[in-house]
């Protein structure tokens, strides 16, 4: 099934958003959607090799969001630049391919890498982005979740859990602070395109078979999930707050028993 050609253009002229492993994959797309539509774009990642594929502008700031001290460094260095920060998309997050593996063949180390990055980084970049936005009174806070953290498989034993965590940390934080003109969201993208998806498709039967697990039968483009972001953190928005929207192409809503999934054919 072909994607839409159409495209939504938002003006974010006079907007600061910071966007956490922003260097590649989903973040590196919203990173480039931001800065074509007028934004000052910080980028935060632990490593820069294909920098040079990043649109001219994008503040590169060198950290791990696992350390609180690169995630208060981020901040400030945003606001140092661009004088403010009006939006923070949590995007960075790992799935190691050693990963998938059920819970007893974890060791201490491989959970504490996936937490202290996954969970632990969006409440500290949060918490930092937070401290500035309340003496404004605006701002938006991102996170990118995922469909795991609404439906499971085998041997996945710690991502899935943890973008649950992330979707209940917007949820919260959304509730929290409504009233200080701060919206959290969340997107949950689904099987997308992306180097981390690349490194583990054999894992997962293929690119095929991966792409027909969804209704839409394909697989999504880190371009679907970074529009997704411009939408919910835009005015156009301005009443969505404590909530999700899943770009995942419908699986969600395709009960488990349902498979394997078959398209009928359509011209």
């Amino acid at each position: 099934m072909p994607r839409p050609s159409g495209h939504v253009t938002y003006n974010n002229t006079g907007r600061v958003v910071l966007v956490t492993g922003g260097a590649r994959g989903i973040g590196r797309s919203i990173c480039e959607q931001w800065s074509a539509s007028g934004a000052q774009v910080a980028c935060l990642d632990r490593d820069f090799e294909d920098v040079d594929n990043l649109p001219p502008g994008v503040l590169t700031i060198t950290g791990d969001t696992s350390a609180d001290e690169d995630c208060a460094r981020a901040v400030s260095t945003t606001i140092a630049e661009f004088g403010a920060i009006d939006v923070l998309v949590n995007n960075a997050a790992i799935q190691p391919p050693d990963s998938y593996r059920p819970l007893h063949e974890y060791t201490v180390e491989l959970w504490n890498r996936i937490t202290s990055i996954n969970l632990s980084g969006y409440a500290f970049m949060a918490r930092h982005a937070l401290r500035a936005m309340l003496p404004q009174q605006s701002g938006v806070i991102c996170n990118i979740c995922s469909a795991q953290g609404y439906r499971t498989a085998r041997e996945v034993a710690a991502y899935g859990p943890v973008k649950a965590a992330n979707l209940l940390q917007a949820r919260q934080w959304g509730v929290e602070y409504a009233r200080h003109g701060i919206r959290v969201v969340s997107v949950s993208p689904g099987a997308i395109m992306t180097p981390m998806v690349r490194a583990t498709l054999d894992a997962q039967g293929g690119e095929a078979a991966l792409a027909n697990r969804a209704p839409m039968g394909r697989l999504g483009s880190p371009e679907e999930v970074a529009a997704a972001t411009l939408w919910i953190c835009s005015s156009a928005a301005s009443f969505v707050t404590a909530t999700d929207l899943l770009v995942d192409g419908g699986i969600d809503a395709l009960a488990a028993f349902a498979e394997p999934y078959s398209l009928p054919d359509c011209d």
